[in-house]
This record gives C-alpha cells, structure tokens and sequence, in this order.
C-alpha cells in the first residue's frame, strides 16, 4: 500500500501533449522483509518511441539511484497488487485488477536494458464451454475431507471483519516465503473490507476449516470489467448503474488468491477449494480465471494443470542493476 512507499510520478511532454508517463516506488515495508534495496517503477504508458521510453526509464532511475536503491524492478504496482506485463496471450481481455499493455513495451525495457525476473502464469476454465472438474478429483476431494476432517464453508458478511482478519492471517503466514509477498499490515484491513465490500460475491470466497479452525481459503472476485466496454472510461452516469445492477449476475471470475497453513499444504486442499467453488458457481455457467500463478509455484501449476484448467495468458516481471 501506498501508505509504505516512498511515490513519484514522472510526466513526459512534447509540445504541452503528454507522451508518457512512468511511476518510481520504494517500497519500505517490502524492503524490510526481504532484507534488500529494491526500487520500483509502474503505472508507465508511452507512445512508441524508444527514445521517450528511455527518457522515461532514465528520469525513474535516478530517482531509485538518489533512494540507495540497488535495483529496478516492473512493472509494479502496489495499489492493485498487478505485477508484470503480457508477453503472451494478447488477445484475451483483462480480468479486474489486472493490467493490459502494448506489445512494443516490453521492446522498450529490453533495448534499455531489463532483463527477466519472473514470469506469471494465467490460466482459464469455462463452464459455458463444458468444463466440469475430472472425476477421478470428486472422489479424492471426498477422501480428503473425511481424512483431515474439512469442511469449506462461504465469507460470512455478517462477520466480515472476522473473515477477512483470517484471511490476512493465514496469507501472512502461508505466502510469507513466496517471491514478491511482503507482510499485510493489521491496520491494512479496514482497506480491504472497504474495497471487497462493493463487489463480493461470498459463495466465492471460501474458508476451508479443520475442526471449525480456519487454515486456508479461495478468494474469487466478479470480474467488473466486463460491465464496462463502450462505457469509454466513465462511470457517470450510466456506469455506476451498469455496476450496481450489474454486480449480481456476472458469471465471470477471477481467482485472486489462496492460502492455506503450511501444515495443511501438500494434502489436496487446494484441489478441494477448486472443487467447492466449481460447485458454487457452477449453475451460473462461470468462466474462471485463475490470475496469476508464479512460474515456479510447482504445487499450483501441478494442480491446474490436472484439474484440466487451460494456460491463456503469460505476464513477466522484469529487472534491471542500478
């Protein structure tokens, strides 16, 4: 959150037009955590010019160097928690709070000197299309439950702030050696209540429980981008109805996070909550999207891959030594 960054933001113009933009970051909180001096760059639109783009990656640069920062890394943003752009898979839509970019961009960080940090992983499934869960997964799913006595049961709106304190406990927990996580903050919760609240669907937030104990759980979104096409960016006046009225019956999801203690990881879980939210939504005729998966999670590309979900889209991260 924006509240642990340092932020500025570069502007790029010829002749009073803005040709470009691009966001420097250093992010405290993170840096702390990872014991490092990472800066960060985001929120960059530019023409197709090398010679702007490299105005703009050296204007950022700087700006880390003048920090103490030992490295440059992006794209990034820590409002919306989008990381990466498109290498592959251009042709499918963004899903809420994720970005969509030009292909000539990542021209632009190679040829100034980026390279590879890590890739993100995008994979789909359509239940209009005639996905169902593989059989061979209803039944495990069920010898799972029995033998570690799991139950999965919806977000409950009434105790919300219970909930999503959960969730940040066990994300903190869980995720806390994964590449790119740094802790959530308590007095980050109120935040996210606030942004969830709006758009929740709860049959699409699952908490799965051992003994009534939480110890993982599947959080889902309505994809709200698919209310806005020919709303030309506006939401007034006719956006805001579009979403209020709207909101209810989207059929479309993305998968935005998972997190399950690590004792309870490697036995099925997650293959369990793929399954409750299959169940849940189902008769909605979903499309899921499951929005991102690092390269090098083994256990979730794995468990995808065999409950049959298609890979659709590739993001990239990239780095660069200041």
């Amino acid at each position: 959150m924006l509240q642990h960054c340092d932020y500025q933001l570069f502007l790029l113009e010829d002749n009073d037009k803005t040709i470009g933009r691009i966001a420097a970051f250093v992010n405290h909180a993170a840096n702390i955590h990872w014991h490092d001096k990472i800066g960060f760059f985001g929120h960059y639109e530019c023409i197709n010019s090398y010679k702007a783009a490299a105005l703009l990656f050296s204007t950022a640069e700087n700006w880390l160097k003048e920090k103490g920062m030992d490295l440059m890394r992006g794209p990034w943003s820590f409002v919306t928690q989008d990381f990466g752009w498109i290498v592959d898979g251009f042709k499918l839509p963004p899903v809420v709070l994720s970005s969509y970019n030009h292909p000539y961009y990542n021209n632009h960080l190679k040829i100034y000197g980026f390279k590879k940090s890590k890739d993100l992983l995008v994979y789909n499934c359509d239940v209009y299309k005639g996905y169902v869960i593989p059989d061979r997964f209803i039944t495990f799913n069920k010898h799972i439950e029995k033998r570690y006595d799991i139950s999965v049961r919806p977000i409950n709106v009434k105790k919300l702030k219970y909930d999503v304190e959960t969730i940040v406990r066990i994300t903190n927990e869980s995720l806390s050696s994964n590449w790119g996580f740094y802790p959530i903050e308590n007095d980050e919760v109120e935040d996210i209540i606030k942004d969830l609240k709006p758009i929740i669907h709860p049959e699409a937030i699952l908490i799965a429980e051992n003994k009534g104990r939480p110890i993982g759980y599947l959080l889902a979104i309505p994809d709200i981008n698919h209310l806005f096409p020919g709303l030309s960016g506006r939401l007034f006046p006719i956006g805001i109805f579009r979403l209020l009225f709207g909101i209810k019956k989207i059929n479309r999801y993305r998968i935005w996070a998972m997190g399950i203690y690590r004792e309870y990881q490697q036995k099925g879980i997650s293959v369990l909550l793929f399954q409750k939210l299959n169940e849940a939504l189902a008769v909605k005729k979903v499309y899921v999207e499951a929005n991102y998966v690092l390269e090098d999670n083994h256990l979730m590309n794995n468990a995808l891959r065999q409950l049959q979900f298609n890979l659709v889209k590739k993001y990239r991260v990239y780095d660069k030594e200041l």
